[in-house]
């Protein structure tokens, strides 16, 4: 019983420690999203201009330090319709801040494809992030991120061999 009061009594305490340094927002912008084929490309590869929409959770650990875990929305793959692949992504930014304004971060980031099923393509994506943070004001900030898959897009009997590339310039605001 004391283990388990114990045991309550630190995990409501690591809540509040870490809901007291928590931002949520919204951010969304531009994808420039592409395949990048091991050997020659089976198809014409030229690159998908979409969009991409999320939100975010920003616990600070220390002043210069925090864990940005996201859920969204982005619109990938190649231009050739067979390709373009929609995922709902999860990604979680381990962030450093290098001045009052701008801000590192990297980590990973899993996928989901939303739209299509049976189609020789995979049904969950790993890749690793990359981003560049500016910071406005208070609240708004602009961002870069470069996106490259770590696993094949499509299913192994085909024979072909993949990885999602992307880059996203955006726009997003913290409450």
């Amino acid at each position: 019983m004391k283990n388990t009061l114990l045991l309550v009594g630190l995990l409501l305490l690591s809540i509040q420690v870490f809901s007291q340094g928590a931002k949520y927002g919204v951010r969304g912008g531009y994808n420039i999203s592409n395949l990048d084929y091991d050997g020659v490309p089976v198809a014409n590869n030229k690159h998908r201009n979409s969009v991409y929409v999320g939100f975010l959770a920003d616990f600070s650990f220390s002043k210069s330090v925090s864990i940005q875990p996201e859920i969204q929305f982005s619109a990938e793959g190649a231009k050739d319709e067979p390709v373009q692949l929609d995922y709902l992504q999860a990604p979680i930014l381990l962030k450093f801040k290098l001045s009052e304004k701008i801000y590192f971060g990297a980590g990973p980031q899993v996928g989901l494809k939303v739209h299509k099923t049976d189609d020789g393509i995979k049904n969950m994506a790993y890749s690793g992030v990359g981003s560049i943070e500016y910071k406005l004001n208070y609240a708004l900030f602009v961002d870069a991120r470069y996106t490259y898959g770590f696993s094949n897009v499509f299913d192994d009997y085909l024979g072909l061999s993949a990885k999602n590339t992307n880059i996203q310039i955006g726009i997003g605001y913290k409450f």
